[in-house]
């Protein structure tokens, strides 16, 4: 029976599978795609992701159903969590110019598995996007023409009453995603064009319903008279942020197109900010004109800026709203489009999923296989699922992401320079030159090898402390922290703050409701769970972390992620039960993808073995005088094999006698042995 067991090496191995991260390229600039994107195309590609649907429909849905007038407080806190989430993928869209978002950050942070789960929601929050605006387009066109095109598909086709289906197939719906898949082909340039014509209207749009809603304005439509500014409370409130998370999703699609930036640097940062920013503000503004119009209550799910013009008497406005909002989704139609393929093609080219995603055509370098098949499933989900099943189902996937991005922020930032991420521009040189001392030393000459260092005298090395390793001012209080590797505390952290956020969040959200705690019960997890979350949050901080002023970065790391990842994931527990049983069978048929395709074609299990066994260890042997460079040949006992010994100067502290650093690459790596065997010499 035994056996038949795992052995534990096994499991150890397994495990460094699922968890290895993504080996960056030298040269993160170089690409088969076109670089052709400036800041003002990126952040139009932004605004035209975020403001689309959710304007038009999304903001009528949440106002009538969820949240009344206080969807406006729902969209403020959904904008902050936003910028929280913005702030981390601004981050790395800057470090990390490459296709694949969040599925990329998590892969070259966090591990191969969390990444290729992370892709795979973030593929189905595209297609799902992309149908829930076309379904939304088809409604509004409807509108304009007096539900004629809704009657003539239930004469003439048929309806059916399945839960989670819509009442008829849209073929208008799919039609438009069939057309913009088309355009989409064609590469990124007229996609961007396109991008800039329909924003241009839309923005246009928005600027007439602002004035003309707030000349129309009652303030008597906030009054108790019609239910009061927040009829579901705070409750309400809560549950409509989370589903107004679908309105800033658009963000996403610039650090996806992180690949086709002119200047990724600069530009992914200010486009996020800009977009983000001018989105955040129509949501609040559009939402406070369209509740000040008409009564919340009485607002059409469907097209409700449109009707609620209609109903004030002004035809013809309403109908210049529904042509804008025709637009608008255009915008969001291309965004998704746009982004879906290059997710896709990003998972394909590391081996995780299938290969044939991973064609770019030589002409329009694009990946146009990603763009028709994708494109095609899309009209699918268009045709025959309904609207507001959709926007629940695309909430939990974009928190997940945010979540695992925020937490992919802190390990980074933790983590030790592996020749550090080289920067956009670079000769391809990672960035390991050795720094001078004033004795013209070399110092610090490990770094560009191994990430685990493990240093014996760490007291002659207090003032070149490593990302990841104890600050010295808190080592005399916290000295057992010193025996780990640089980053593995904080690693440990990360996991614990998220189970400490997830175990906190469940008893706010379903402690009085689900569980029924009584109140000595309740108080007493909410007080441990905060300490679990502040204790590892503190953990975190009193480590050392990466400091660059070449790229940009998220001030105030942990707090600002750690509080993007309490926020979001609060917020998917607010989603439905349903909601968490569909994303579940997903997950399912995700992890089914993965261990019977990707583990195996993954490029980092491809590589050599040379490359993944080879490890060093590192041992300071103080007092020796300085020696002519040499090296040394000893015999590796029971390995049956020799290791090659080099030895480094250290940079000495005034008074004392120059330190040597003995580099031994291990060519057998289950020996396991602890230390260097052999000897040391005197110069």
């Amino acid at each position: 029976m035994a056996r038949w067991l795992p052995r534990s090496t096994d499991l150890t191995r397994f495990c460094q599978k699922l968890n290895r991260v993504k080996t960056l390229e030298d040269d993160m600039m170089e690409t088969s795609f076109n670089r052709c994107l400036s800041t003002i195309d990126l952040t139009l590609l932004g605004i035209g992701g975020m403001v689309g649907s959710g304007l038009y429909v999304l903001t009528g849905t949440v106002a009538k159903e969820i949240a009344g007038p206080a969807v406006i407080v729902s969209f403020i806190i959904a904008g902050f969590a936003s910028l929280l989430a913005a702030l981390c993928y601004a981050e790395f869209g800057a470090r990390v110019p490459k296709t694949g978002s969040a599925y990329m950050f998590t892969y070259v942070s966090v591990g191969e598995i969390w990444a290729f789960l992370i892709g795979w929601n973030v593929l189905l929050e595209y297609m799902i996007g992309g149908a829930a605006v076309a379904r939304a387009w088809s409604g509004y066109l409807d509108s304009i023409f007096n539900h004629k095109i809704k009657n003539f598909t239930e004469t003439h086709v048929g309806t059916w009453q399945v839960p989670f289906l819509a009442r008829y197939p849209d073929f208008l719906a799919a039609a438009i995603l069939l057309v913009a898949t088309a355009f989409i082909s064609f590469g990124a340039k007229v996609s961007s064009w396109l991008n800039h014509v329909f924003s241009a209207i839309s923005m246009g749009v928005i600027l007439f319903i602002l004035i003309m809603g707030f000349v129309l304005a009652q303030p008597k439509n906030w009054s108790t008279q019609e239910g009061g500014f927040a009829p579901y409370g705070l409750s309400g409130i809560m549950a409509g942020t989370a589903t107004c998370f679908y309105a800033f999703v658009g963000f996403d699609v610039i650090a996806a197109s992180s690949e086709e930036a002119r200047n990724p640097q600069r530009a992914v940062p200010r486009a996020i900010a800009f977009s983000l920013g001018l989105a955040t503000g129509a949501y609040i503004l559009v939402s406070v004109v369209l509740t000040l119009m008409v009564p919340w209550h009485t607002l059409d799910p469907d097209s409700a800026l449109a009707d609620a013009f209609y109903r004030r008497g002004y035809a013809w406005a309403g109908f210049l709203v529904a042509a804008g909002s025709i637009c608008a989704m255009n915008t969001v139609l291309l965004s998704n489009l746009f982004s879906l393929p290059r997710i896709v093609y990003a998972m394909a080219e590391d081996g995780l999923f299938f290969q044939v995603f991973s064609r770019v055509h030589p002409r329009t370098q694009v990946p146009v296989v990603g763009i028709v098949v994708f494109g095609l499933l899309m009209a699918l989900l268009a045709l025959v699922f309904d609207l507001e099943a959709l926007v629940q189902f695309l909430s939990i996937g974009t928190l997940l992401a945010y979540t695992f991005v925020a937490a992919s922020i802190i390990v980074l930032r933790f983590q030790q320079h592996k020749g550090d991420v080289p920067t956009p521009g670079a000769s391809g040189q990672p960035n390991a030159e050795p720094h001078e001392g004033p004795s013209g030393g070399e110092l610090k000459e490990y770094e560009s090898f191994s990430d685990k260092l493990h240093l014996v005298d760490r007291g002659k090395s207090k003032e070149q402390r490593e990302p990841g390793q104890l600050k010295a001012a808190f080592e005399p209080y916290l000295e057992f922290l010193s025996d780990f590797y640089p980053g593995e505390v904080v690693t440990v952290a990360v996991v614990t703050l998220m189970v400490s956020a997830i175990c906190l969040c469940s008893i706010l959200v379903f402690g009085n409701t689900h569980l029924h705690l009584p109140t000595w019960s309740y108080s007493l997890l909410l007080v441990l769970f905060s300490l679990g979350f502040l204790l590892s949050l503190l953990l975190i901080w009193v480590h050392e972390q990466q400091h660059s002023t070449q790229t940009f970065q998220i001030p105030l790391v942990p707090l600002s992620p750690a509080l993007s990842i309490i926020l979001n994931i609060y917020l998917m527990l607010k989603l439905s039960y349903m909601t968490w049983l569909r994303f579940a069978v997903w997950l399912l048929l995700g992890l089914l993808v993965y261990f019977g395709y990707g583990i195996w074609h993954s490029k980092e299990n491809l590589r050599e073995p040379r490359a993944q066994h080879v490890s060093a260890r590192y041992v300071v042997f103080p007092g020796c005088q300085t020696p002519t460079p040499m090296t040394a040949r000893g015999d590796t006992p029971g390995s049956g094999g020799t290791w090659r010994w080099q030895r480094r100067n250290l940079l000495p502290q005034s008074g004392e006698s120059p330190t040597h650093l003995l580099l031994v690459p291990l060519t057998a790596e289950p020996l396991g042995l602890p230390w260097v065997w052999g000897s040391t010499w005197r110069g």
